[in-house]
C-alpha cells in the first residue's frame, strides 16, 4: 500500500440510491465526504437551499431507509452536501473522487471533463458503473488522470454487501490499484476483487448468470415461484432471499437491464442464449411489476382480515395466487445436516424434482465459470469470491464444485451435456484434484498457467478458523472446538445451533480458560458462524422449568454466572470477537470479557425480557456495576438507572457496534470496531498479546459496587406502574420490570450502599429462578422456541 497516499476526504458525485449510500459508508469508516448532485431545473442562483434539494433529499431518504445504511446517526454529520455548478472546485481537496452518475457514457463524460478541471495532480478519480466499459470513460483526458483512474464498483446496499470490484485500465498505475485492493479491505471491510474490463466484471456476470439460468429451467419445467425459492436458500448456502425473493428486492428492471448488457455486449459468450429474457419477465416489466420498488413483482402483500396475505405469481398465467408452503423428500433429508459441503453432495445425488435441478443448474453454472477463464479473471479464486461477496454465498461456484468432488463431478457434466472447459481436464491430469486445498494454515488455489498451487493473495496476515482446525486443533466436545492459533494464544469457538450456550458451551469455555492459565499466554472467543452466538439454550431452561425443577435451575444459572465471572478473573487475557447477533447470554459474555473486538456488523442486546425474564448470566449484575462506576451525586444519578434500566426492559438491540457503545453494552476506551469481517480474528489476537507483553495481572474481584436501593427501586416500579396505566406493557411486564428493578438497585436498601458482586449475582439469579416459576414467563419461552416471535401476554 503506498505509505504517502492518505485518504482523509472523499467526494461522490452523484446521490442516487447507490451515491448516497456509497457516502454514508466512507462517513461510517471515518471519513469526510463530499457529496454532489444536479441542481434542479429553473434554480436562481443564490438559493441554497433550493439548490441543493436533489443532494439533501437523497441523503435524506438514505438516512431514513431500513437497514440504514450508516452505523449510528451522528456519523451522517461527516458528510457535506452540495451541487455541481456551485461546489465541484471543493473536489480539489479530496483525496478520492468517486463518480456514481447516472449509466450514461456521454454524461459521465462531461463529468470527468468537469472534474479535470479541478482535481489536483495525483487524486484517485473511480467510477461505480456497472455496466459501461472503464476505459472508454477516460478516454480524452490527460495522463495523470488516467493514470489514476479506474472502475470501483460497489455492491447495493455498500455498507451490507461486501464485493468491491477493482477494474484497472492498461493505464492505470499498479500502485493505486494496489492501494485501492488494500483500502477497500483494510477500511471499507470490502472483499476487495481485481477484475477486468469486461462485460457486468466478475460478480455480475456469473451471479446474473445463475439467475437467468434459473429463469429457463422454470420456464422449460414449469416449477412455481415458491419451490425454486425454497431450493436456492439457506439450504444450499445463499441468502434467505433466494432467487425471486432477491430479484424482488433489487428491482427485476436492474436485473433485466444487466442481462439484456451481457447479450448485446457478449456475442462470443457460449452461452449467450440463456442471457435473453424469458416471456413471462417481459410481461411483468411491461406490467411495471419490477418487485418491492412498485409494490409488486414475483410476490406481493396485500392486507385483508386484519393481517397480511402473501400471494406468489404464477409464471404461466402471470395472476397472483396465495403464496404456498412446499415440500421436498430430498430437503427433508438434510433438515439434520449442519455442513454445508455434506449438504450439497446429497441434495444433488437426490433422485426426486429437487435433485435434477440442482443437477442442472449447477452443472450449467460449474461450465460456465471455467469459461470465464481467462476472460473475466485470470484466477478462479476471483470468481468464488466475487459471488460469495456480491450475492452472500457461502461457497462459490468452484467451492461448490470441489465439495460434489471435481473428477467424478466433470464426468456427471459431461453425461448432461455441460462440458467444463479444457484447463480443468489438464489439472485433474497434474494430479490435482482439487481447485482449493489448504497447507500451514493458508488456503491455496489452483493457479491455471503454473499448475501449481497458490496462497490467495491479500489472506497473508489473516487467520481463518476453517484452515487451523484441522492440524490445531488442542481440544473439542460436541459443542465448541479449541485450537491453537499461534503465538501462545488459543481461541475458543462455538459450533451449536445458532451458537447458543448450553452445557457443552459453559464446558468448552472452562476447559478453555484452564488450558491457556496452564500453558498459554491468552484466550480469544470468537468463531466463523453466521452469528457469534443467539444467547442461552432457552430450551433447556424450558424443559426445566415445566418440569419443575428449580433447584437444578438454579444451579445451572449459578455455573452459567461462575463462567461468567471467570472469563473476567481468569489469570490470562481473554478477549471476546463477536459479530452479527450477539444477543442475550452471547451479550453478557462479552460484558465480561477484558476487552471486545467487534466486527461493525454487530447486533448486540440484552433480549431476555422478550421471553420473560432478565438477564441471569451476571448481565443484570454487570450494569449495575457500570452504573455505579458512572454515579455522580444527585438527579444524574437517577437517569442513569433509568437509561441502564430501559436498556434492558426494552431489550434494546444495537445496529451497530458504534450503537452498542451507545447502548453501553461495549465500553469506550476498552473495547474496538474492527470493520473487516476477515480481519477479526487477527485483530483480536494482537490485542490479547498486547495485553499479555503489557504484564496483564489479574483482577480482584469488585466489593466496592454502589448501589441506590430504595431510591431507584421506587423509579423503577414507579415508571413501569405508569407505562402499564398507559396500557404500553401488560402486568407480566411490570412483575418482569419490578424484579429488573430489584436488582439493578441493589433490592431493598434504605440508602446507597457498597455491595459485592457476588451479592448482586445471588440477587440476579433469585429473580431469573423466581420468574421461570411463572405461567406466563412459559409462556413466552414456548413462543420463541416453536414460532420465533415475541408474546406480549
Amino acid at each position: 500500500m503506498d505509505a504517502k497516499r492518505i485518504i482523509k476526504k472523499v467526494a461522490v458525485l452523484g446521490s442516487g440510491v447507490m451515491g448516497s449510500r456509497i457516502a454514508c459508508h466512507f462517513a461510517n469508516v471515518g471519513v469526510q465526504v463530499l457529496l454532489l448532485d444536479i441542481v434542479p431545473k429553473d434554480t436562481p442562483p443564490g438559493d441554497k437551499k433550493a439548490r441543493n434539494k436533489i443532494v439533501n433529499d437523497a441523503l435524506d431518504f438514505a438516512l431514513k431507509s431500513n437497514p440504514s445504511p450508516i452505523y449510528l446517526k451522528s456519523f451522517a454529520k461527516r458528510i457535506t452536501t452540495g451541487n455541481f455548478e456551485d461546489d465541484m472546485p471543493k473536489i480539489a481537496d479530496c483525496d478520492w473522487v468517486i463518480e456514481v452518475v447516472v449509466e450514461r457514457l456521454d454524461i459521465k463524460q462531461q463529468v470527468f471533463e468537469t472534474v479535470e478541471k479541478y482535481r489536483k495532480p495525483g487524486t484517485l478519480i473511480t467510477s461505480n458503473t456497472s455496466g459501461i466499459p472503464i476505459h472508454l470513460m477516460a478516454e480524452g483526458r490527460s495522463d495523470d488522470f488516467k493514470k489514476h483512474f479506474c472502475g470501483s464498483h460497489f455492491f447495493n446496499p455498500p455498507r451490507y454487501l461486501k464485493l468491491l470490484e477493482i477494474i484497472p485500465t492498461k493505464d492505470t498505475l499498479a500502485s493505486v490499484v494496489d492501494f485501492l485492493m488494500e483500502y477497500g479491505a483494510k477500511y471499507l471491510g470490502k472483499t476487495t476483487v481485481l477484475a477486468k474490463d469486461t462485460p457486468a466484471f466478475i460478480g455480475n456476470r456469473i451471479g446474473v448468470f445463475s439467475i437467468m439460468s434459473v429463469l429457463h429451467y422454470v420456464e422449460q419445467t414449469g416449477m412455481t415461484v415458491e419451490e425454486v425459492d425454497k431450493l436456492t436458500g439457506p439450504v444450499i448456502g445463499h441468502p434467505k432471499s433466494a432467487t425471486f425473493r432477491t430479484n424482488d428486492v433489487v428491482g427485476l428492471d436492474t436485473m433485466v437491464h444487466v442481462a439484456n448488457g451481457l447479450y448485446k455486449n457478449a456475442p462470443d459468450d457460449e452461452a449467450r442464449e440463456l442471457f435473453r429474457i424469458p416471456a413471462f419477465v417481459d410481461g411483468m416489466v411491461k406490467n411495471n411489476w419490477l418487485g418491492s420498488k412498485t409494490g409488486q413483482g414475483f410476490y406481493k402483500k396485500e392486507k385483508g382480515d386484519g393481517a397480511n396475505q402473501f400471494y406468489a405469481l404464477d409464471l404461466k398465467t402471470l395472476e397472483y395466487k396465495p403464496s404456498q408452503k412446499v415440500k421436498f423428500a430430498s430437503l427433508e433429508t438434510t433438515k439434520a445436516v449442519d455442513n454445508l459441503k455434506e449438504r450439497l453432495r446429497i441434495l444433488v445425488a437426490a433422485k426426486d424434482k429437487a435433485g435434477d435441478f440442482y443437477r442442472s443448474t449447477f452443472y450449467q453454472l460449474f461450465a460456465y465459470a471455467s469459461n470465464r477463464i481467462p476472460e473475466i479473471a485470470d484466477e478462479l479464486y476471483k470468481i468464488d469470491a466475487a459471488t460469495n461477496a456480491g450475492f452472500g454465498w457461502e461457497l462459490g461456484p468452484f467451492e461448490k464444485w470441489d465439495a460434489l468432488g471435481v473428477e467424478d463431478t466433470v464426468k456427471a457434466m459431461e453425461a448432461a451435456g455441460n462440458k467444463p472447459a479444457q484447463w480443468v481436464y489438464d489439472m485433474l491430469a497434474a494430479g490435482a484434484k482439487s481447485f482449493y486445498k489448504v497447507e500451514d494454515g493458508k488456503r491455496l488455489y489452483y493457479d491455471i498457467p503454473s499448475k501449481s498451487y497458490k496462497i490467495i493473495p491479500g489472506t497473508e496476515g489473516l487467520i481463518l478458523l476453517n484452515n487451523l482446525r484441522e492440524t490445531n486443533t488442542v481440544w473439542k466436545n460436541s459443542g465448541t472446538t479449541i485450537t491453537d492459533i499461534g503465538d501462545g494464544v488459543l481461541n475458543l469457538e462455538f459450533h451449536t445451533k445458532m451458537n447458543t450456550i448450553g452445557g457443552e458451551v459453559i464446558e468448552g469455555i472452562n476447559k478453555a480458560i484452564t488450558l491457556a492459565e496452564t500453558s498459554y499466554r491468552g484466550l480469544v472467543i470468537s468463531n466463523e458462524g453466521a452469528n457469534f452466538s443467539a444467547g442461552a439454550n432457552v430450551g433447556m431452561i424450558f424443559m426445566m422449568a415445566v418440569e419443575q425443577e428449580f433447584d437444578e435451575l438454579n444451579m445451572v444459572i449459578k455455573a452459567f454466572q461462575n463462567t461468567m465471572m471467570r472469563i473476567r478473573y481468569s489469570s490470562i487475557p481473554v478477549v471476546i470477537a463477536p459479530h452479527q447477533m450477539a444477543l442475550g447470554g452471547g451479550c453478557e459474555m462479552c460484558l465480561h470479557a477484558d476487552k471486545v473486538v467487534a466486527h461493525a456488523e454487530l447486533y448486540m442486546g440484552l433480549v431476555e425480557f422478550g421471553v420473560g425474564l432478565i438477564p441471569g448470566g451476571g448481565g443484570t449484575k454487570e450494569f449495575a456495576l457500570r452504573l455505579s462506576d458512572e454515579l455522580q451525586d444527585g438527579d444524574v444519578e437517577l437517569n442513569n438507572f433509568r437509561d441502564r434500566f430501559l436498556t434492558i426492559g426494552q431489550a434494546k438491540v444495537s445496529t451497530s457496534a458504534y450503537e452498542a457503545f451507545e447502548f453501553g453494552y461495549l465500553k469506550k476506551g476498552r473495547d474496538v470496531v474492527v470493520v473487516s469481517r476477515d480481519r477479526l480474528l487477527a485483530e483480536a489476537k494482537q490485542q490479547c498479546l498486547q495485553m499479555a507483553n503489557e504484564g496483564y495481572i489479574q483482577p480482584i474481584p469488585r466489593g466496592d459496587i454502589r448501589v441506590l436501593g430504595k431510591q431507584a427501586l421506587g423509579l423503577g416500579y414507579v415508571g413501569a406502574n405508569t407505562m402499564y396505566s398507559g396500557n404500553y406493557i401488560s402486568e407480566h411486564d411490570v412483575k418482569i420490570s419490578q424484579k429488573l428493578a430489584y436488582v439493578l438497585s441493589g433490592g431493598d436498601l434504605s440508602q446507597p450502599s457498597m455491595v459485592s458482586e457476588e451479592y448482586l449475582l445471588g440477587l440476579e439469579r433469585e429473580a431469573f429462578v423466581s420468574l421461570c416459576t411463572e405461567k406466563k414467563t412459559l409462556e413466552r419461552i414456548q413462543s420463541i422456541l416453536t414460532g420465533g416471535k415475541v408474546l406480549r401476554n
